[in-house]
């Protein structure tokens, strides 16, 4: 059974997601550590579980995904990995970063690509990956369908939805990613979401105001 560890950093409050299960292997999903601070909390949690973490894989590329990812790659000498359409969204965050008070963003190398379809396997763990588009152009959720949980991103968020109004954001396309990819799961999934406190899909098909 996998074990979700949620860690809350930088200014964003941005979900940081820690997976491990009973064989102490460990993946990295979407690293918002970007102080000292904050990274030596997600290595006190590795350490204080014996974990051993064996790959960094982001859901997409903005900012508030990415500050740690380069920083626990060379920590854990791990590979990165993230969907081809994301890799100019990574691309950009060095040209932005600065107007949000982060001056020293180092970009990560992407060590893999990741696709629609594949899984994603560590320990006795095995997630598959689907594509949801809307929010980020390359945007990608990971589902556990023996732990009936999803990792999101921000795509559906408890009584909302991610925004659409960056670059490579569709409404629309948004809107059709959460109705044919995540609202087709059954209703008990966990979704944990890359800010805000976890949902579940029956909770969202009831009750979320963008799909009355």
């Amino acid at each position: 059974m996998v074990q979700v560890q949620t860690f809350v950093f930088n200014p964003f409050s941005e979900n940081t997601y820690l997976l491990h299960d009973e064989t102490g292997e460990a993946i990295i999903i979407d690293p918002g550590c970007y102080d000292r601070s904050e990274l030596n909390e997600l290595v006190a949690y590795v350490d204080a579980h014996s974990l051993k973490p064996v790959q960094i894989v982001n859901t997409h590329a903005h900012i508030d995904h990415v500050l740690g990812v380069a920083a626990l790659k060379r920590k854990y000498g791990i590979p990165f990995a993230l969907h081809k359409l994301e890799e100019p969204v990574l691309k950009a965050v060095k040209s932005y970063a600065s107007n949000y008070g982060f001056s020293t963003f180092e970009e990560p190398e992407i060590d893999t690509f990741i696709r629609e379809g594949e899984t994603i396997e560590f320990g006795n763990t095995s997630l598959k990956i689907i594509f949801v588009p809307g929010h980020a152009p390359g945007h990608v959720a990971f589902v556990s369908d023996a732990d009936k949980l999803v990792i999101g991103g921000d795509v559906l968020f408890r009584m909302s939805i991610g925004r659409t109004d960056l670059p490579g954001g569709d409404h629309a396309t948004l809107l059709r990613s959460i109705r044919e990819q995540l609202f087709t799961l059954p209703d008990d999934y966990q979704v944990y979401a890359g800010h805000m406190e976890p949902t579940t899909i029956g909770f969202e098909k009831k009750h979320n105001p963008f799909f009355k």
